[in-house]
């Protein structure tokens, strides 16, 4: 059994020519002698039982001279043994130094009446002089598995600093082909005057021109195309309902003037001196102290053209309301004839 200091044995490669040589070589009658020399072998196996019996027991020495009889003899016995499960050669005698041999390692277990039950344990492998140890499933499950993760880190370590950010196109793994800019069409473009400033529509255009160069020299034109219309149709669907600025631009290029934010402020500016001045003259009037007013002197009464007992009954100095018609002469009562009876 390894130990903690030793590696595994399905991790090791086992070979000994000088063993190989000394042996004739590796063939149908050696593969397993040969085998019995590496770490793989159990020593408490029937294989090392029935050979050393074999080696003091001259009468038993043709068990060990082939490999059908040694084997023959395998099966008849119960417990671990050592068993050759494919042999590469086309003839038994003939040697073999570049085929495959596998000994399999099992239990075998004696049954009354039925054929022996077979436990496979482990497999080997003889390829020329090595010897070497097949792995088991979970072993190779959990080698694959660890390659498949290892993998993926460095894909995705590699893959992270991939991708270029920038405002107008977005996330994209081509770097943007950015043409030369030459020192005289720096200097003149400088020295343009505000005549000479494009106007929105032709910057729209000039941008228009170079996405257009930008996505010719891309190799993945459909792709920013396709994601730059869905990203433009979500913004739209969002934000279509609002604006940043609805004020008109007045002027000319260069000196433009938002039209009604002036006249806005103008108003507000108007408003506010009229409220002010209406609260200092409200504040005045509030501070001076109001006198009571006398109460109003009344008309003297006219009596001229009125009856005497009109006149008598109206003292001076005292206001009475002026009659229609005061000066016409009064109507006399008639007097209800009576007649007596006869």
């Amino acid at each position: 059994m390894a130990t903690a200091e030793e590696p595994p044995l399905d991790e090791i490669q086992w070979r000994s020519p000088p063993i190989a040589q000394g042996m004739g070589g590796i063939h149908t009658n050696t593969v397993l002698p040969y085998f019995y020399e590496s770490p793989y072998f159990d020593r408490t196996s029937n294989n090392a039982i029935l050979s050393s019996q074999a080696l003091y027991n001259p009468s038993m020495f043709h068990i060990i001279a082939t490999r059908e009889a040694f084997e023959g003899r395998l099966r008849t016995m119960a417990g671990l043994e050592f068993m050759v499960t494919h042999d590469p050669s086309n003839s038994g005698q003939n040697i073999n130094n570049s085929g495959v041999w596998v000994i399999r390692k099992q239990t075998r277990r004696k049954r009354q009446g039925q054929e022996d039950e077979i436990t496979p344990l482990s497999s080997y492998f003889v390829v020329g002089e090595s010897v070497y140890m097949a792995p088991s499933v979970g072993n190779i499950l959990r080698g694959r598995l660890l390659s498949t993760v290892t993998s993926l880190t460095k894909f995705l370590a590699t893959a992270s600093s991939l991708p270029i950010f920038t405002p107008s196109l977005g996330y994209t793994y081509v770097p943007p082909v950015a043409k030369p800019v030459s020192t005289a069409g720096s200097l003149q473009a400088t020295q343009t005057s505000k005549e000479s400033t494009p106007l929105p529509d032709t910057q729209a255009s000039l941008k228009s021109t170079k996405a257009s160069q930008l996505s010719e020299k891309s190799p993945l034109p459909d792709l920013r195309g396709t994601s730059l219309l869905a990203d433009s149709f979500a913004l739209s669907n969002i934000y279509g309902t609002e604006y940043m600025d609805e004020n008109p631009l007045v002027g000319e290029p260069g000196s433009f003037i938002l039209q009604k934010s002036r006249e806005a402020a103008a108003q507000a500016h108007a408003q506010a001196q009229s409220q002010s001045q209406l609260q200092s003259q409200s504040t005045i009037k509030s501070a001076v102290p109001v006198k009571p007013s006398a109460p109003p002197i009344p008309a003297p009464i006219k009596t001229e053209g009125l009856p005497p007992e009109v006149r008598k009954g109206v003292k001076a100095g005292e206001k009475t309301p002026v009659t229609l018609g005061a000066g016409a002469k009064r109507r006399k009562k008639s007097r209800v004839a009576t007649t007596t009876p006869k």
